[in-house]
């Protein structure tokens, strides 16, 4: 197994680099690794003050580490030194502002693992949620440095609880704990005799710090004035094509906020073009904007989870493709939450539904038919309190790492 683990490592790193002629997402990986040294070589390391190396794949994953990120910064002098696996989460956050040092992770070989080590000298090390890089955590074990697994998730079809899987089972077994986010996962750990530490999903304390520090936004308190409000965050065309005749026949009681993923110039003339009722844009708000209007088009990035504060009924993009966005940031607020089918991988869309306040369409009249339900009802305080109740898995962490 261990000689199987170290062929697929080269063989995906290969891959990759042949995949990085025509694609910008592979050609983003290999250009950023080619970096990692000299950038590991011009950070000043401070030897009095300690070191603390996070790993996460991409943005979710950060996500989910920001936390304790925080809670470590806040709690006394540190260096952050974080990781990425994924292009998309290093372009985002490679200024991250409490981080000492963002960096790609390094191709896993043994010298380039041993070097890392060496160079960055981690007195605790974390890996976020998914991705167990062998060589990287048996060595740290050989080391002696502390490392910890926080906000995991297991499946039972992953190779760790398989008949072959001894190899990933002694790399889960090197971690000083394993803090998971739910019981499943726990019971599944147990079946291979590895112990761990029910914490919860940090997500939940990060979304619900951000709900305490919201910030108004005039223009769009003046454009929804006291309107019901329905909000589109995260869209994409296929869902977008779903809602859209729905959001046509809305009566005047409702205004509509679309935040689509993708805010390129083509995108937000094609939503215009598909919508029969005025819409406006963010950008134009101020200077033209006269009230008739029913629809407000976001074209920027960073205003959403500001934006949730607002709605009474939201939607969330992503599960009509391959992956749901953030349903937390609308929960926060108490408005419940609608997105599409494909939410398997995603813990907290299951959890929504079983306790009513997230809800899964497939087509229009699915749509038309939990929208009609939820102008009905007031789940507000409901959605809250279920807020409210997951929150601590970033205090339950820092407590277990101490």
């Amino acid at each position: 197994m261990r000689l199987f683990y170290l062929l697929s490592v080269r063989l995906y790193a290969f891959t990759v680099r042949v995949a990085s002629l025509w694609s910008p997402k592979a050609k983003a990986w290999v250009k950023g690794r080619q970096n990692v040294w000299s950038e590991v070589s011009s950070w000043k390391r401070n030897p009095e003050i300690p070191v603390y190396w996070f790993h996460c794949a991409s943005l979710g994953e950060f996500e989910q580490g920001r936390p304790l990120m925080e809670r470590l910064k806040k709690e006394g002098d540190c260096q952050l030194v974080i990781t990425f696996f994924s292009p998309s989460g290093y372009s985002i956050r490679k200024n991250y502002e409490l981080a000492d040092l963002v960096i790609y992770l390094p191709h896993e070989t043994g010298k380039n693992v041993n070097r890392f080590y060496e160079t960055v000298q981690p007195n605790k090390i974390f890996f976020v949620k998914y991705e167990f890089w062998a060589t990287f955590i048996l060595t740290a074990k050989k080391r002696q440095i502390p490392i910890y697994s926080i906000s995991a998730v297991f499946r039972e079809n992953q190779m760790f609880f398989k008949s072959w899987g001894g190899y990933m089972q002694k790399v889960l077994k090197a971690f000083d704990t394993i803090f998971v986010q739910e019981m499943t996962s726990k019971k599944l750990l147990e079946s291979i005799q590895i112990q761990s530490v029910l914490a919860g999903d940090t997500r939940y304390d990060r979304v619900m710090e951000n709900a305490k520090n919201v910030k108004s936004i005039p223009m769009v308190s003046d454009f929804v004035k006291d309107k019901k409000v329905f909000i589109m965050g995260s869209s994409w065309s296929v869902g977008e094509e779903v809602i859209f005749p729905s959001i046509d026949k809305l009566s005047s009681d409702w205004k509509v906020i679309i935040a689509p993923h993708e805010i390129h110039e083509a995108h937000i003339v094609e939503i215009e073009k598909k919508l029969n009722k005025e819409t406006i844009r963010f950008s134009k708000l101020e200077e033209i904007h006269d009230g008739s209007a029913d629809i407000l088009i976001i074209d920027n990035i960073g205003m959403l989870m500001h934006l949730y504060q607002y709605a009474d009924i939201a939607y969330v993009g992503g599960a009509f493709g391959s992956g749901l966005h953030n349903v937390l940031e609308p929960a926060c607020f108490g408005v419940p939450v609608i997105f599409g089918p494909k939410h398997d991988k995603f813990r907290e869309a299951q959890d929504f539904i079983d306790h009513e306040i997230g809800y899964a369409i497939e087509d229009r009249s699915a749509f038309d038919s939990i929208f009609s339900d939820l102008q009905r009802q007031d789940k507000k305080r409901a959605i809250q309190n279920f807020m409210k109740d997951r929150t601590g898995a970033t205090e339950i962490i820092y407590e277990g790492i101490a």
